[in-house]
Order: structure tokens, then sequence, then C-alpha cells
């Protein structure tokens, strides 16, 4: 293997990997040498995510949304494997399609606990311990939403806009022990969700790529990739669209 993006002897850890572009980037980072815990709310996800990626994966079933349980699943793995290098904060929820008038308070919360809160929880376990290590790369799944704001999306666009924000804080907080913090806002990526839309739709959220098209999942694994090997040893405390041009800021 090339040096280039090579995570040899690096433990990883990637929430909301039993599907979707976590399962993508779990995938990417084992190809690149990496042990990687498969976190997912989802025992079964999980569970089949790590065996189809093989030895070098462990399925963990773990709420991101809870102290108790993020504390303890990092602690053990810490146990298992010694350190722990790398942290994706991709678990996330998008919630319901309603305008804030009709958001019951329960509806913020879930999303804002999952979305924002999981990130922190997931940072704060994890940042203990490579303080120690004098080491260590985190990269969170932020959105364009949070840079935009969507309509009938508010508690998910203001949960992303929280991730780009702590990102950047966490960054100057730890940046004196060695650890590099970013995040990606990606704008809407192929997934079986994005497949199931009517055509209508998913034409309309098109019309605001300027690429024409969806993303991805690959192309957002691969920039995740970046983040958190060597490659990208000057970089820290920055949000990476990844829309297609849709957002240029």
């Amino acid at each position: 293997m090339s040096s280039e993006g090579n995570l040899s002897d690096r433990t990883a850890i990637v929430t909301g990997a039993g599907q979707g572009i976590g399962r993508t980037i779990a995938q990417r980072l084992s190809n690149a040498g990496a042990r990687v815990a498969v976190v997912d709310i989802d025992a079964s996800a999980a569970e089949a995510v790590a065996v189809g990626i093989g030895e070098s994966a462990l399925p963990i079933t773990a709420d991101v949304a809870s102290s108790l349980e993020v504390d303890r699943f990092v602690a053990d793995l810490v146990d298992r494997w010694g350190r722990v290098d790398i942290l994706v904060n991709n678990a996330g929820i998008v919630g319901v399609d309603a305008p804030v008038w009709e958001l019951q308070e329960e509806d913020w919360n879930r999303v804002l606990d999952i979305n924002l809160k999981g990130v922190f929880l997931c940072s704060r376990a994890v940042v203990r311990h490579m303080i120690e290590q004098k080491k260590g790369a985190i990269a969170s799944m932020a959105s364009i939403s949070g840079k935009e704001g969507n309509a009938n999306m508010v508690p998910y666009s203001v949960s992303k806009a929280g991730v780009i924000c702590f990102t950047k804080a966490l960054a100057k907080e730890v940046l004196p022990f060695g650890i590099r913090v970013n995040c990606v806002a990606p704008a809407l990526i192929e997934t079986p969700l994005t497949e199931s839309l009517i055509q209508e739709r998913r034409d309309f959220l098109i019309s605001k790529i300027p690429m024409g098209r969806l993303g991805k999942k690959e192309e957002v694994a691969a920039l995740i990739h970046f983040l958190v090997s060597d490659d990208a040893s000057f970089t820290t405390g920055q949000c990476y669209d990844i829309s297609g041009g849709r957002a240029t800021y």
C-alpha cells in the first residue's frame, strides 16, 4: 500500500456505520489498514457491516445520545486496542418534515440529541484518550443545511450548524495536543432513501446542485479518509463542502 492515506496500526470509530455513508466510510478506513469499530444503535446492522469488513472490524451497539453508553464503549475499546486514533461522527437523523409551528418539543430534542449532543459526547470521550497519546483525528458529518438552513428542517439545520461551530471551537482547544478536528458538509448524497424519492422531488433536489447530480457515498468516504489521515496533517478546524458547487463559502 502507498504511504498516502495509509492507516495501518490506527484504530478508528465510525458512528452510524450500520448503513449508508457510515458503512462506506468504515469499509474505506478498513481498506486503508485501520481497525474499525462499527458503532450503530441497530445491533444487527452493526454486526452485518463488521462481518462484511472482516476481522479488522468490531461491531458495537450504542446510542450516541447516551453519555453512559458512549463512555463505556470508548473505554472498552481503549482496553481492547490500547488506543483510539480516529473518530468519525457520522450518526444522525433528519427528523420530521414540518414547519416550526408544527414541531413538538420532542421532535427538536430527538434531532439535537443525536446529531449534536452525540457529536459532543463521542468527541469528549475520545479526546480524553487522545490527549494522553498526543495525537488523534476527528471528522464529523455536518451538512450544507447547517450553512444555508432548510425550510421544514429547522432542528436538522440547527444541529448541523452546531456541528460546524463545535468543530472549529474544539479544534482550537486540542491543537496543543496534536489532535486535529474537521467536518464535512455534504449536499444530498445518493442513498437508498434518495432512490425511493418520487422523480419530481428528486429532480427538484438535483436542480439545486450546479453539477446536476447527487453526490456519491464513496466521494464522502474519500474526503473523510483524507481528513483523518496524515495527508491532512496541516488541516484542522475546517468545514469542507462536498456539495457539487451548491455552496462555495
